[in-house]
């Protein structure tokens, strides 16, 4: 089955790169579709350009705080100097969607 995902710019660019290989979402009813083996085509929300990758792995977390204490942050989206804070993920998801849902770690890879 192949998703369609939109980015900011910056992570598109690290997805495209190959560094960041891990994206995080809320795993609501239309993460939960996704299943290993599935393409996800992300497209960039500033350039419209688009990367098609593999799902590879999926990684259950009740918090963003426990999917950050169990990945590098290099492979999240941040640089060798900068903080990686949980709390980034707040401009996105409010606190009951979390509780509600939960999040997941979509590890890819690029096709």
């Amino acid at each position: 089955m192949k998703h369609e995902m939109r980015l900011h710019d910056g992570p598109f660019k690290l997805i495209v790169a190959g560094t960041k290989t891990i994206e995080m979402r809320l795993y609501d009813e239309k993460r939960q579709e996704i299943k290993i083996g599935d393409e996800i085509e992300f497209t960039n929300r500033v350039s419209g350009d688009k990367q098609l990758t593999k799902v590879v792995n999926l990684h259950r977390f009740n918090s963003f705080d426990e999917l950050y204490n169990n990945f590098d942050k290099i492979l999240l989206g941040y640089g060798e100097n900068e903080e990686a804070n949980p709390n980034d993920m707040s401009q996105y998801y409010s606190s009951e969607d979390l509780e509600k849902y939960g999040v997941v770690g979509i590890e890819i890879v690029l096709i």
